[in-house]
């Protein structure tokens, strides 16, 4: 698979004071395209920091980010700028819109930063809205939605460029169980249609089922990193918010679901869960869909901005 970031011997010390903390120890990683990739991490293990270096908003004391052949490090505030719009997607915890702005005028923002036209970008940024499902909310301001709702602005708004990289920072936070699941299978299937990397950074080991890979820190260090088979390949919509629901309460205590038998153990105590409430079993699964065609690819008109030649992008040369 092609490496799309590559971390080399990052570290990250702040000084406070007289003293010295060491936020990220020699950090080494490569990240694939197309991977959906959770860096987790408790508190202070130094997850938003390197978030921070991934993103170019921090520089290293030591090491080097590569996004595709560029050193980012080593960029300038204008470059970087220019460099994200291009290829860097965003969503957060705590949604980030413009209030004033409704949700159409959200999404279609990044779009003015390229120096698309106005007709062309409300455009694009209504075919996102109706990706996420918010065609009748298009015109509504962020006071006038619901959590949820602001969040999958948040997402159109990530996607609308087509952006190589979508970074998620806690991007469930402020949100609840269910609409956390159906917004986390939205980000992951977007992703996947789409061949873009999702970096999500979180401290909640029940989000990292999402992801193909999980990476952990524990004070500037990683512990570990194991691949993952995603919850979203594996399980319907459905059975994901029974599960979790009925199963696992707690969240923050879930483990990672590591084989396909504890997988089918879930299902099937589903369908005789229903089937004694004389309810149908659960339908939509990975295993009961298999003839089913799959989701149409989300096809955004091309882009076309003075700003595609202005700056490097992923095929730059390293530095």
């Amino acid at each position: 698979m092609e490496t799309i970031i590559t971390i080399k011997d990052l570290r990250k010390v702040y000084k406070l004071g007289s003293e010295k903390v060491v936020a990220l120890d020699n950090i080494n990683l490569e990240i694939q395209k197309g991977q959906v990739c959770c860096i987790l991490g408790t508190s202070g293990s130094g997850k938003s920091t390197l978030l921070n270096q991934l993103a170019g908003l921090e520089k290293p004391t030591r090491g080097a980010v590569y996004i595709g052949k560029n050193n980012i490090s080593k960029f300038g505030e204008d470059r970087l700028a220019a460099f994200r719009q291009r290829n860097i997607g965003f969503i957060f915890q705590s949604y980030n819109l413009m209030t004033s702005h409704t949700a159409l005028e959200n999404v279609a923002m990044p779009l003015m930063f390229r120096g698309v036209p106005k007709a062309k970008r409300e455009k694009i940024a209504a075919q996102m809205l109706r990706e996420v499902g918010l065609e009748k909310r298009m015109h509504h301001r962020p006071n006038q939605m619901s959590g949820g709702q602001q969040q999958r602005v948040g997402i159109a708004r990530a996607f609308v460029a087509s952006p190589k990289i979508i970074f998620a920072d806690e991007p469930t936070g402020n949100l609840d169980t269910k609409t956390t699941i159906e917004v986390m299978a939205m980000m992951v299937r977007m992703c996947r249609q789409n061949n873009q990397t999702l970096i999500l950074v979180t401290h909640d080991s029940y989000l990292a089922q999402y992801a193909d890979r999980i990476v952990t820190l524990i004070d500037g260090k990683i512990v570990s990193d194991v691949e993952n088979k995603s919850i979203v390949d594996r399980m319907s919509n459905e059975e994901i918010v029974e599960y979790f629901l009925s199963e696992n309460a707690n969240l923050a205590e879930t483990t990672v679901l590591e084989s396909e038998e504890e997988i089918e153990a879930i299902r099937q105590e589903l369908q005789e869960e229903k089937q004694a409430e004389g309810g149908e079993p659960p339908v939509g699964t990975a295993a009961s869909t298999a003839g089913e065609e799959p989701a149409p690819k989300a096809e955004l008109p091309e882009q076309e901005s003075p700003a595609d030649t202005a700056e490097e992008n992923l095929e730059g040369n390293k530095q």
